[in-house]
């Protein structure tokens, strides 16, 4: 190329391992294509300030940083631009403000890692303001159709398995009925994967309704068969069994998924006169370093992320398919939700091992 092309990177929505993978992966790869990366500090918040918020990404800054968590770059799951929230609780339009920090930077493309709900915000961003955008998908819930694969779902369910592995122990020394709640918005394939790679008896995903009672049995069968314990994980999203999701309210108003777990726990040593413990996951399993295969993902995407730039592919998201990298366009990747399917291999699996997963038809 005669002149450097301007490329913008920014991470959206809730942070996870892998990020920085994909980062380091872009910076290496736009250098080959001669661009210049330019990383938007905190998202569309970073494009929102005056002057806006970035730096130079050269090869210094990301060096070292594959095996870091977060996102060296920040990033914010809040603060929609379209509706940005004021302090009295009105919302206002600040859509222009974004588009016009991506032209005052003078990039030729802007490469956007989130998901779904991030992705849509771009992707209309890009549309009203002659944006040309490349998407990454990242998402620890790994709900998004047009990819077998989203950068830090390996991570967190990594996470969970140490952490099932270690309650078993402590499930054992004080024959006790293990509670792990883990995250999962609306999807439970954190929940499905951690609990068969970490030997769980019970697995509850709110695809799947469940009976408290065939619960209660599963565990109190077991301690008759001699078994002094019993480890449960229950996605977050999961309903009590009247239908009500539990959730709770923080000090800035924000009401959040938390307390299933707790609750199943109750009720069980309250049936059964089981001791049980619980224990919330939570955003433990967004900090964490990430695993191999998330830096390989994030490497491979990052890759073609830039790729596709350099020959001006726009509004396509690169997806992980049958062990390759394609890409699709961002339309067709946010429209994809892919809950756990009732009827796929993990489920048949969990079934074949013996363990409980609910009432399926």
């Amino acid at each position: 190329m005669s002149k450097a092309k301007r490329v913008g990177i920014l991470t959206s929505g809730g942070d996870c391992g892998g990020l920085n993978a994909v980062i380091r992966a872009v910076v290496r790869r736009a250098r080959e294509w001669d661009m210049e990366v330019y990383g938007i500090k905190g998202a569309t918040q970073g494009l929102m300030s005056r002057p806006v918020e970035s730096e130079l990404l050269d090869m210094k800054r990301v060096s070292g940083i594959l095996r870091y968590g977060g996102t060296i770059l920040g990033t914010v799951n809040k603060g929609n631009p379209f509706a940005y929230p004021l302090s009295d609780g009105e919302t206002i339009d600040r859509s222009q403000e974004v588009i016009d920090g991506y032209h005052q930077l003078g990039l030729d493309a802007l490469i956007g890692i989130g998901g779904d709900g991030s992705l849509a915000i771009l992707r209309r961003l890009a549309q009203q303001g002659n944006m040309n955008l490349v998407a990454v998908p990242k998402t620890i819930d790994n709900d998004l159709g047009a990819t077998e694969n989203s950068i830090g779902f390996n991570t967190a369910v990594s996470v969970a398995v140490e952490a099932l592995d270690r309650l078993t122990y402590t499930a054992i020394s004080h024959s006790r009925v293990m509670i792990l709640e883990v995250m999962g918005r609306d999807a439970g394939h954190i929940a499905v994967s951690a609990g068969i790679a970490g030997g769980a008896h019970v697995i509850l995903i709110p695809e799947i309704p469940y009976d408290l009672d065939k619960v209660c049995d599963r565990l109190m069968n077991r301690a008759l068969r001699g078994f002094n314990f019993s480890t449960m994980v229950v996605a977050e999203a999961v309903k009590t069994p009247s239908g009500e999701p539990v959730r709770y309210t923080n000090s800035l108003g924000q009401t959040l998924y938390g307390g299933i777990g707790q609750y199943l726990g109750d009720q069980i040593s309250t049936r059964t006169n089981m001791e049980s413990r619980v224990t919330i996951l939570g955003h433990v399993q967004r900090g964490s370093t990430p695993s191999p295969l998330d830096r390989i993902l994030g490497a491979a995407f990052g890759v073609a992320a830039v790729d596709l730039v350099a020959h001006k592919q726009y509004d396509r998201m690169v997806a992980w398919i049958n062990r390759e990298v394609i890409s699709v366009p961002i339309s067709e990747a946010i429209a994809q939700y892919r809950a756990v399917d009732v009827q796929g291999t993990l489920i048949r699996t969990a079934l074949g091992l013996g363990t409980y997963i609910g009432e399926i038809d």
